[in-house]
């Protein structure tokens, strides 16, 4: 095992994301071990379905990466159990027999994406940094939960305020947010509904729970007002 964690143990910020590779090809695996290991994630590999199932039962993970064609058990069921015994690990299936009522199976059970072999490093890459967004959501997400109120309303005045002013600096991020593109605000610490406020231009929201607003921040605000009015 490469530094893997036991369950509940406590994660430090630092620590990379644990990601499980359920593939019988050993090709397969190690090539995309060696591309995940240059992305700085800590991977294991299992070559069964019994053998993932095990190591999900010892170890912690944020992800797995399932093939549905194992030498012991459907994938499927592999899928299927990963949801029920650990919901938090996202999952994203992969198969050299894609079809359109298999992806909409996986998906069903509770996977993230749904990868057809064979497919280029940018996909995978894509995939797995759009997964773990998931993770990092749901976790700020139950932070929320634990605030009290002021806290909660402290950070999101501040993330929200953080977002505004890089929108003057960052002309890639500002047009990212003008196109609606939510994922842009992954890295805040922000809720889904302060996250539709700044993507909508929502003014009244902005107002009444981040306050007034500086002629900087408010430069974005209006833009995309002005822009919903086309």
């Amino acid at each position: 095992m490469t530094a893997l964690k036991e369950i509940n143990k406590t994660k430090e910020t630092a620590t990379p994301s644990h990601i499980l590779i359920m593939e019988d090809d050993v090709n397969v695996a190690k090539g995309l071990k060696m591309i995940l290991d240059e992305e700085g994630y800590d991977v294991d590999l299992q070559g069964t379905g019994y053998g993932a199932m095990d190591a999900m039962g010892k170890y912690d993970y944020d992800l797995l990466m399932a093939d549905l064609r194992l030498p012991d058990i459907d994938g499927m069921q592999v899928v299927k159990q990963t949801k029920e015994n650990n919901p938090d690990t996202e999952i994203i299936v992969m198969t050299g027999y894609a079809t359109s009522s298999l992806a909409v199976d996986a998906m069903k059970l509770g996977a993230n994406d749904f990868i057809a072999k064979p497919f280029t490093e940018e996909q995978i890459k894509s995939a797995i940094k759009e997964a773990l967004a998931q993770t990092a959501s749901k976790t700020r997400s139950r932070n929320f939960s634990d605030m009290d109120t002021e806290n909660y309303t402290s950070i999101q005045k501040r993330e929200v305020l953080k977002v505004l002013n890089r929108t003057s600096e960052d002309e890639e991020f500002w047009i990212d947010l003008m196109e609606g593109e939510s994922s842009a605000l992954d890295e805040y610490a922000l809720s889904s509904e302060a996250k539709a406020a700044v993507t909508s231009g929502d003014l009244k929201w902005i107002n009444e729970n981040i306050g007034e607003l500086t002629q900087k921040q408010l430069m974005f605000v209006y833009k995309r007002l002005e822009r919903e009015a086309w």
